[in-house]
Formats: structure tokens, C-alpha cells, sequence
């Protein structure tokens, strides 16, 4: 949505820049605007092209300023300029082009010109339209490894093509030579069409398609990775434990008829659309239980050009079987102390932080189920809704309801619990603030290394240091480390003394350790199986708050980590290191989620 009001900020002022430079009258620029609004998102039209096409706007002058606008090379085509060997060029590379992208180029009006005199390593690509994508798409189809886009009047490239068309009489032929390939495509597209279900329901697609889905259910993965690497091979990977593992590789089908499989399987996608990115999601009954899906396809580029792959990623949506008990969700006595104080009080904020995959909501959702009970108003705002919360009220954003307009309609539904998504603003950070100061606890996410820093990122943001001092109850930061398997893990006879020193481990700890070591077994995956969460809890002390608050112009994020190690709280390194020492996990899972933070 950012990037659709972004797109429409753009036009309008490219449009004011016309209307002041008396290119186009305001009565024309409000007419366009009109027009494109109108029109279906998927088939919109630039503004340039509304107001030649439709409003009758002096082409040359408005494609001229577009070229100002965006910095294009204008590069004038002069009669002296199309001898024999120039023209010899165009028509070698562009005979030289597939034929489905020579007739992109053709249609799009792209013609490969000449070699930069200053630079001869860059060919020079001129367009009348040198805004539309598929120019960049037409470009990079060259045997160039580097090209510019250049704009010329619409006139010089028809003269340019004429003279390279030498076996047609002009230009109307061109056309009429076009429409008679397109309709020649879209009959060759309908026969692939045809082709590509046969293909599917002679391959047994439908069954591989569905056991997939069965199989990332039943492992736990959390994502499916669904990637084209040929014509007829397809690799499925699963997410289990934060590690991609290749999980099977199809070779008997193309990779189309999977991609529809799948998109067959999925509502909201649109099967015979493979040129844009879509989103959709899925709901099946597994074990006698519901799972949902999110969907998300893309785009790819293969060798083979006649192929459209796409790259789909599925998001398992499995219900978590989630423990009112917060003892359950793998805090240290320290965090799960101060954790549980914070949540009891009747306003504030809570805020966890960590990357994206950190577990961050799944610690949100324990919490709010330790305190929710018929007595509390309990609303959600997330985008998307990703589990199903009993007794509260979610809130799922959209295009009708963006972010703003939700918690103005929250602050009128009285509530007493509110859940943000994710703070990822100072808009949003405002009116999370403006919640926990009026009397409501507020919960969010935040992306930052630890705990501490997630106070000067607000800060950054542009929150007065009063407003986080005085609204915050407790800050989190988390981590999810893999778990040796419990059937499989061996004993390290001879720890690694030196690197669980740089780490922070005392010595005296390193005596008592019982650190194990991965073999791998039947039931696991290299030696790991299940994750546990290392936290970092910052609760705002009044000495924390007065820190804060006297901070001046700098937040000195070491200053309150120490303050906060002073009065008892465990880094994630130290925690880490606790599950080391324990044999729960290695040394080298702890070293690659906190060496980032800790150095």
C-alpha cells in the first residue's frame, strides 16, 4: 500500500510539474488522475500515456520532460547518423533477439542503437517511452553485460525503424505484422494451457502437491520452499528448526504444472498469471486439525527463456499448542520474573524485540493468554492475522483499513489489552505510547539486536525520551536456538576451553558444564531437533527511567545494559551460554545468534 500512495505522489507531482511548465492545463492533469483511477489496478496506464492518448497532450513535449525528470540520455537520431554500418547493427541485434522478446521489442518500440562513443563497453538502447519496465527487460535480453536506456522522439524511431525494416514498405505494416504475432501467441498460450493440464493429470501432481503439505505439517517445518531449477525439476525444501533442508526434488513434471499444482491448491492466486507477484493463503484439515497456509509467489528467471518459473514460499501457519504456563516458554528465573510483573500491571508497554523468525509473537501470544480472561477487553492489530487468538478480538489490516485507521477505531472500543503487530514507525510508536500512557497495556514487536538498543531506536524514531520512559514497562529481546536431540547427543570429553572463554563462560562453569555435541539419529535432523528461545529482559526500573530521561541528546545503550546486568539481568549470550552449559545446545549455535550483539 506504501508503494501504490508513493507511485500516486509521484504522478501528481510530474503532473504539477507539467501544469507549471504549461506543458498541460490543471483541467487536463485532474482528468488523468480521474481516468487512472478509474481504471483496474492490474492494467492502470502512466500518466504520459493518458494524457497523450486520451487527452490529446502534445506527446514530444511531455516525453521530453520525462526524460528531464527521470535523468534519461536524450540522444537526437540525425540522417547522417543511420549510414549502411549503423543500420547493419540495429538489424543484427535485434535479428539476434529470441523471438518472443523481438517481439516485445517491436511492440514496446526498443531498438539496440549503438555503442557509447565515451564508453564503447555500453550500448546505447533508445525508446520513445523510456519509463516502461519492459524496456529494462528487453535491455538485458542483449549480449551486453552493460547498456543505458535513451530517449528519442517518437518520429526519429519511426524513421530509425523504417529505414532497418528495409523488407517492409512502413510502419503500418509493422503494426498490422504485430497484431498478427500476438494473436499468434495467444493462440500458442491457450494450446500450452491445454498442454500444461494434461500434463497434470497424468502425473499423479495433485497427490505429490498435497503430501507435501501432509509431510511440512507432521515435521514441524515452518516453511515450504517450492523452486524451479529447470524445465522439469522442481526442488521442495523445508524450514525445520530455522534451517532450509532439501526435502524432495520433482523430475518428472515441468516446473509450471507445479507452480499451478500448487496455485491450484491456494485461494486468492491466480493460476495463469506468472508475470507478477501474488499472495494467497490455504486451509486444510491435517490430523484432525485445521492448518491454515499463507502463499507467496514470485517471478524467477530461468536459462530457458520460453519457461515462466515461479518461486512460491508457504508459510505453515500450525496452530502452536501454546502453555498458559509463561514457565513452559523456556525463560530464566530472572526474565520470567520480571516478565510475569510486567504483564500484571493494568497499563504499560511490553516490548519484545528480535529478527524477523526470533519467536517474537509466539512469546506475545503466551503472554496475552496468561492474562486474558472474560473480565479484559482483548484487541488485535496484525497484518496478517496469523493465529487464532480465543477471547480476543483481532483486527486484520487492509486496503480499507490501514494502520491509522485501526487504533482510531480501537481508542472508541474500549479496550483494556491491546496487541500492535509490529512497531515500525514513529506514527506507530506514537499511538502505542499514546495506549499504554491513557491506561492500557500495550504489547508489541520491535526490530532491534537486544534490549537496550530498542530504546534508542525509539528514540530515533522521534519519541521523546519522557513518553519512553514513562510508558515502557518492560523491554525483551530473544533469540531461537536449535536443541540437540535428546536420543542421539554425545558428551564433550574435552570442551573447548579457549572459545567458551572469549564467549564469556567463567571457569568454574566450564568445570561443571555438561556440554553435548550433535551425531544424528533417526528422529532428528543432523543432531537437532526442536528450538528453545535465549532471552534478554530490561524491566524499566526507576533508575532505568531516570537514565532515560537525563540522556539529553544520546541514549547510551551500554550505560543501561550495565544497569541492567547490575540489578540481575542475563544477556542472550549468558543466556545462551546457560543452555550450552547444560548440554541443551552447542557453543556454535549460541556464537551465530549473539556474536553480532555482544561484540
Amino acid at each position: 500500500m506504501a508503494t501504490t500512495t508513493q507511485t500516486q505522489r509521484t504522478k501528481r507531482e510530474f503532473g504539477d510539474l507539467l501544469v507549471e511548465k504549461n506543458i498541460i492545463s490543471p483541467d487536463q492533469l485532474l482528468a488523468a488522475l480521474e481516468i487512472i483511477s478509474r481504471e483496474p489496478h492490474d492494467k492502470r496506464r502512466k500518466l504520459p500515456q493518458v494524457l497523450v492518448d486520451d487527452l490529446r497532450g502534445d506527446r514530444d513535449k511531455i516525453y521530453d520532460e520525462i526524460a528531464d525528470y527521470y535523468a534519461f540520455r536524450k540522444l537526437p537520431i540525425k540522417e547522417e547518423d543511420l549510414d549502411d554500418e549503423s543500420l547493419a547493427f540495429v538489424r543484427k541485434h535485434l535479428n539476434g533477439m529470441p523471438p518472443t522478446v523481438r517481439t516485445m521489442a517491436l511492440e514496446y518500440r526498443v531498438l539496440p542503437f549503438m555503442m557509447d562513443p565515451d564508453r564503447p563497453e555500453r550500448l546505447l538502447v533508445v525508446t520513445p517511452d523510456p519509463t516502461r519496465k519492459e524496456v529494462y527487460a528487453i535491455a538485458r535480453s542483449l549480449p551486453f553485460q552493460k547498456f543505458e536506456i535513451c530517449y528519442v522522439k517518437l518520429k526519429q524511431w519511426e524513421d530509425l525503424w523504417q529505414r532497418v525494416n528495409v523488407t517492409r514498405s512502413g510502419y503500418a505494416e509493422f503494426e498490422t505484422d504485430i497484431h498478427d504475432i500476438e494473436q499468434e501467441l495467444q493462440e500458442d498460450s491457450e494450446m500450452y494451457e491445454q498442454e500444461l493440464e494434461e500434463e497434470i493429470n497424468r502425473s499423479g501432481l495433485v497427490d505429490l502437491i498435497e503430501n507435501v503439505f501432509i509431510d511440512a505439517v507432521r515435521v514441524g517445518a515452518s516453511d515450504i520452499h517450492v523452486i524451479p531449477r529447470g524445465e522439469k525439476r522442481t526442488e521442495f525444501y523445508f524450514r525445520i528448526d530455522g534451517k532450509l533442508t532439501l526435502w524432495y526434488a520433482n523430475t518428472d513434471s515441468r516446473a509450471e504444472a507445479v507452480a499451478a499444482v500448487v496455485k491450484d491448491r491456494a485461494m486468492n492466486l491466480d493460476r495463469f498469471e506468472r508475470t507478477s507477484a501474488q499472495d494467497g493463503f490455504a486451509q486444510f484439515t491435517i490430523d484432525r486439525k485445521t492448518i491454515r497456509f499463507r502463499v507467496s509467489v514470485i517471478p524467477t528467471v530461468g536459462k530457458e527463456l520460453k519457461s515462466k518459473y515461479e518461486s512460491i514460499v508457504i508459510r505453515v501457519l500450525q496452530e502452536p499448542t501454546f502453555s498458559t504456563r509463561l514457565e513452559d516458554v523456556g525463560f530464566d528465573p530472572y526474565s520470567l520474573t520480571e516478565f510475569r510483573k510486567a504483564i500484571s500491571k493494568p497499563y504499560g508497554m511490553i516490548i519484545v524485540t528480535g529478527p524477523t523468525g526470533s519467536g517474537k509473537s509466539t512469546t506475545l501470544f503466551s503472554a496475552l493468554r496468561t492474562i486474558i480472561d472474560p473480565t479484559v477487553n482483548v484487541i488485535t492489530v496484525e497484518d496478517p492475522v496469523e493465529f487464532f487468538i480465543e477471547g480476543a478480538r483481532q483486527v486484520k489490516l487492509n486496503p480499507k483499513l490501514d494502520f491509522d485507521g485501526a487504533m482510531r477505531a480501537i481508542l472508541r472500543h474500549d479496550p483494556d489489552i491491546v496487541m500492535v503487530g509490529e512497531i515500525r514507525d514513529r506514527q506507530t510508536a506514537e499511538i502505542a505510547i499514546k495506549l499504554a500512557n491513557t491506561g492500557h497495556l500495550t504489547l508489541s514487536t520491535l526490530h532491534t539486536n537486544d534490549a537496550a538498543s530498542a530504546v534508542s531506536r525509539l528514540y530515533k524514531m522521534g519519541v521523546e525520551p519522557f513518553l519512553i520512559a514513562y510508558s515502557i514497562n518492560i523491554i525483551m529481546a530473544q533469540r531461537l536456538v536449535r536443541k540437540l536431540c535428546d536420543r542421539c547427543k554425545s558428551p564433550v570429553e574435552q570442551p573447548e576451553v579457549e572459545a567458551l572463554l572469549k564467549l564469556g563462560m567463567k571457569k568454574e562453569d566450564i568445570a561443571t558444564a555438561k556440554m553435548c555435541r550433535p551425531v544424528g539419529c533417526i528422529s532428528c535432523i543432523r543432531g537437532f531437533k526442536g528450538r528453545t528461545a535465549i532471552y534478554e529482559a530490561l524491566p524499566f526500573t526507576k533508575t532505568i527511567r531516570k537514565m532515560i530521561l537525563q540522556a539529553g541528546d544520546i541514549i547510551d545503550d551500554e550505560a543501561l545494559r550495565q544497569e541492567a546486568i547490575r540489578r540481575g539481568m542475563q544477556t542472550l549470550r549468558m543466556s545462551g551460554l546457560q543452555l550450552v552449559k547444560n548440554g541443551i545446545t552447542t557453543l556454535e549455535e549460541i556464537a551465530s545468534v549473539t556474536l553480532e550483539d555482544e561484540e
